[in-house]
């Protein structure tokens, strides 16, 4: 069936989206790469789906359902619709690109215990707000969690309503609930007992064992170790009834995250580039999937940036930046560094008189905004110093992909306050670039003098 999907390639979607690449499907659907967005057109997919195969009038229903949702761990919908392709009508929808799935991953190899972590976060928190918006995935597996913009999601365009019928879906593959197979309705307990199975598998490389028409809860591998056991085992009770909830199973990964995590041995350092490694070998950038893709680039530095301060405890490791950030930001050439600054944003020249700033001001993230970041949010303001040390203009290098820290970063660099220039100074003026770095666990924010 791929090679008579291939066909199709070059073939234009009611005038606008072009058939690029073929990149996957069955004898029910097919994906191919196309372009969306004006005046810059930018790499998306469109999925086709023979308009006899399911219902027209319901598939297009949960489309436009999903493109009315807004989260930032669920792939967008764009465009919705029908075409007619060499006589035959399909239902189209073109939607976010995503370029690495966890299934291309699992065959490689199992993720670790700090990666699963990484995942199952983004994973609850866009399934709660499913749940929330009364509608249910009903389709969870690898293939499924993708990587797109450095962002886990979710996939989308198969999401229903809550209460469902499931007549028109595939049968029940691996990761489906034993409801499933009794023509059972979506459900926010179908949801956790699929995310259940791909924890257990993406940890050990295999799914629990289970009889569909037993009636005992399938057995747990022996290699699960707290917390996922316990949040595996709760969430494979084959009795909907008793499974976890998803704000269960999350209070139980932040009693986690909240507790002292041990280095592993080795350092900090070895720990990412072991992790990193076996991502290159399995030819897949699971760096990006998982929200740590700035590791890919840890070689490069740049060695007139002044260290990092820091919101979360003390690194184990200097924080460097980027040659080609510095080149993105064409501002010239760094100054020598200045030495580490406090995390309060006290005064520091009477430790250090060497030092040029006074006093830094870290922007104030909301818990909840924070926990919807993956990775890292980078932001890159300039900011002018007159001679008395005072910011006096302030305008963005790179506001970054939100609105919401861009404004917070740019308000945070109004309050910084510098060094006084030498009364000898020609010109007392300096220019300086902070950038903002806004993670999970803290803010880092690394200054750069740069030349006029």
């Amino acid at each position: 069936m791929t090679e008579a999907w291939k066909l199709w390639e070059g073939q234009v979607v009611n005038g606008e989206f072009r058939l690029h690449q073929f990149v996957g499907g069955s004898e029910h659907s097919a994906v191919f790469l196309t372009e969306y967005g004006e005046p810059k057109p930018q790499k998306a997919a469109i999925k086709l789906i023979p308009a006899g195969q399911v219902s027209a009038t319901r598939q297009l229903s949960q489309w436009d359902l999903a493109t009315k949702l807004s989260h930032p761990h669920l792939t967008r919908l764009f465009r919705t619709g029908r075409c007619q392709l060499g006589g035959t009508e399909f239902l189209f929808v073109v939607m976010e690109y995503a370029a690495e799935n966890l299934s291309q991953v699992l065959p490689q190899r199992p993720l670790t215990s700090a990666e699963v972590r990484e995942l199952l976060g983004p994973a609850l928190d866009a399934l709660a707000y499913l749940h929330g918006q009364g509608l249910a995935h009903g389709h969870l597996k690898p293939a499924n969690i993708m990587a797109a913009e450095d962002q886990l999601k979710l996939s989308s365009d198969r999401l229903c309503r809550i209460g469902e019928s499931a007549a028109d879906m595939e049968t029940a593959g691996p990761y489906d609930p034993p409801e499933k197979a009794r023509g059972a309705i979506s459900s926010p307990a179908g949801d956790v007992w699929s995310l259940g199975m791909i924890l257990a598998e993406a940890l050990t490389q295999r799914l629990p064992v289970w009889e569909s028409t037993g009636e005992e809860d399938p057995a747990m591998p022996e290699m699960l170790s707290a917390p996922f056991s316990e949040i595996v085992r709760n969430s494979l009770r084959r009795d909907p009834q008793f499974r976890w909830k998803v704000a269960e199973m999350a209070a139980r990964l932040r009693q986690t995250l909240t507790a002292p995590q041990q280095p592993a041995a080795g350092g900090h350092k070895k720990s990412k580039q072991r992790f990193l490694v076996p991502a290159v070998v399995a030819g897949l950038a699971l760096a990006a999937l998982l929200g740590v893709s700035r590791l890919l680039h840890s070689g490069r530095e740049n060695q007139g940036s002044a260290p990092a301060m820091d919101q979360t405890t003390p690194q184990t490791e200097p924080a460097t930046q980027s040659a080609s950030d510095q080149q993105a930001a064409s501002i010239g050439t760094p100054q020598p560094p200045n030495p580490p600054l406090s995390e309060t944003g006290a005064k520091i020249n009477a430790e250090r008189p060497e030092g040029e700033i006074v006093h830094q001001v870290l922007p104030d993230v909301s818990a909840s905004a924070r926990a919807t970041i993956t990775g890292k949010v980078k932001v890159k303001v300039k900011v002018q110093v007159d001679a008395a040390g005072n910011v006096t203009k302030t305008e963005f290098v790179s506001p970054g992909p939100s609105k919401y820290f861009a404004r917070l970063a740019m308000q945070a660099a109004q309050g910084w306050k510098f060094s006084p220039s030498p009364v000898a100074a020609q010109d007392a003026s300096r220019k300086w670039v902070l950038r903002f770095e806004f993670g999970r666990s803290g803010t880092r924010v690394f200054p750069a003098r740069v030349a006029r």
